[in-house]
């Protein structure tokens, strides 16, 4: 049975790639979505009129992942955040943020894998995607590692102000937004300064692309902008009127949101923040900020 599911999922694997590289070449050609029906009609969020915003309760699961988080807040997916299934997962992440199918369906499929579910049939909670060193990872751009922070779905407000602060250019319209080598030298510091205060530290090079894939999901959908991402990120709430910066037809690629990721990850230069991570080393025991 493993060897079947294996080669089911070989073949699922390259049909997607393949597909998403047509879908590549045709957002290239194709007229872009126009401002102000990026989301498609039928799902919500449709002219920028989002489902009401309510805070999670004590009891619902919430994640690390502040896009996944937010459709629950929104109620676009179950506000529980319990007992969702990969299906409308993939369906409500397209929808929500003009993610490809490609990319959308691969992502609902990983997780559905990660957590040895069935696709079709079986759902997930929301926390359960933040078994350590699965997806989720030390040395996250807004999170504090687990050996700090266990539950992942925590916040960790001066990793997001930083970020905000950290902007160093401007839209056309005079917005303040975040780029990329901004991630990339916010994602250097995280590094060092993990590495040195976090004694169960680990980082596997995936776990470094993925971080960077996170990231560049926050450039390609928020368009960076400082202050869609205050709501987004501190409130995990999307802001009224708000839609996907991505305005390609057929929305955000594996191509383009990979190409993005390694781009960010190229600009990581963990050595340069050696004297911030030795210093706080020397505050052994203190949560890192």
């Amino acid at each position: 049975m493993g060897f079947f599911s294996d080669l089911s999922n070989f073949f699922y694997d390259a049909g997607t790639v393949s597909w998403d590289v047509i879908l590549t070449l045709l957002n290239l050609v194709e007229r872009k979505r126009r401002i102000g029906n990026v989301t498609p009609e039928g799902y919500p969020g449709y002219g920028g009129h989002w489902p009401e915003f309510r805070p999670p309760q004590e009891t619902d699961s919430r994640c690390s992942c502040p896009g996944l988080n937010a459709l629950a807040n929104h109620g676009i997916i179950s506000r529980t955040g319990r007992g969702i299934s990969f299906v409308d997962l993939d369906r409500h992440v397209a929808g929500t943020y003009n993610i490809s199918s490609t990319l959308s369906s691969f992502v609902a499929h990983y997780a559905a894998r990660m957590l040895k579910r069935n696709f079709g049939n079986d759902t997930l909670d929301l926390e359960e995607l933040d078994a350590h060193n699965a997806i989720e990872h030390d040395a996250s751009l807004l999170r504090l590692d687990a050996a700090f922070e266990p539950n992942q779905s925590t916040k960790h407000v001066p990793y997001i102000e930083e970020l905000l602060a950290a902007a160093s250019s401007k839209d056309k319209d005079g917005n303040d937004v975040v780029i990329v080598k901004d991630l990339s030298k916010l994602l250097g510091k995280r590094r060092a300064v993990s590495r040195a205060v976090n004694k169960e530290f680990t980082l596997k090079t995936f776990h470094k692309l993925f971080g960077c894939a996170n990231a560049s999901l926050l450039l390609s959908t928020m368009g960076g902008r400082v202050e869609d991402l205050r709501s987004f990120l501190l409130h995990e709430q999307l802001p009224e009127g708000w839609e996907s910066r991505v305005r390609q037809s057929h929305g955000l690629t594996l191509v383009n949101f990979n190409k993005l990721a390694l781009m960010i990850e190229s600009g990581v230069r963990e050595k340069d923040w050696a004297q911030v991570a030795q210093e706080a080393a020397e505050h052994h025991g203190t949560v890192p900020v």
